[in-house]
């Protein structure tokens, strides 16, 4: 048997309940409480937290036992106080989210939150688009921005100066900022 770790604390225990060891509830506890800490484990996320949640109904069902007429209905008791407990700890719990004027999620973007169509449909205007440039712009912009080389691998893999390249890409660029199925897009 493990000795209190606080002695006044079990005296003023024994002193409030003078039939305070009942051999029927420590059997049920003994014998019942793999599946009420399933129940427990099921009304919360945390195994400490259900652990706790049992400690506390059970808690409640000792200080009721005298009151319990039958005996045989204990587990529906206790998980009565099982999910009374946690209910009530759910009432209390602390809510971090207030509200406010302003939302503090940032507006929707094409590119993140758009419906999976109009994002395709975008894909392949601006493929269009890209497919409309002059072949040495369409490929200096393909390596730039869809194989994410800079413009000095650009250069080197095209045969040409680091300043045609970027002069050609903004050339590009600026053609596909005036292209008429792309403006719609913004």
């Amino acid at each position: 048997m493990t000795t209190p770790v606080c002695t006044s604390a079990s005296d003023a225990a024994t002193r409030s309940f003078p039939n305070a060891t009942y051999p029927s509830f420590t059997s049920y506890v003994r014998a019942r409480q793999p599946v009420l800490l399933r129940t427990a484990r099921s009304l919360t996320a945390n195994p400490c937290d259900a652990e706790d949640l049992l400690q506390t109904a059970l808690t409640k069902t000792y200080v009721a036992w005298e009151r319990i007429e039958d005996h045989r209905a204990l587990d529906g008791y206790v998980r009565r106080a099982l999910l009374n407990t946690r209910t009530s700890q759910w009432r209390k719990r602390k809510v971090d989210e207030f509200a406010c004027d302003e939302l503090p999620e940032p507006e929707p973007t094409l590119g993140h939150d758009a419906d999976p169509a109009e994002q395709q449909a975008l894909h392949d205007a601006m493929w269009r688009a890209i497919m409309r440039l002059p072949a040495r712009q369409r490929a200096m912009v393909v390596l730039r921005y869809y194989e994410d080389l800079s413009e000095v691998q650009t250069a080197e893999v095209l045969g040409v100066s680091v300043g045609t390249v970027k002069s050609a890409v903004s050339r590009a660029l600026g053609k596909l900022r005036e292209d008429p199925e792309l403006v719609l897009a913004r």
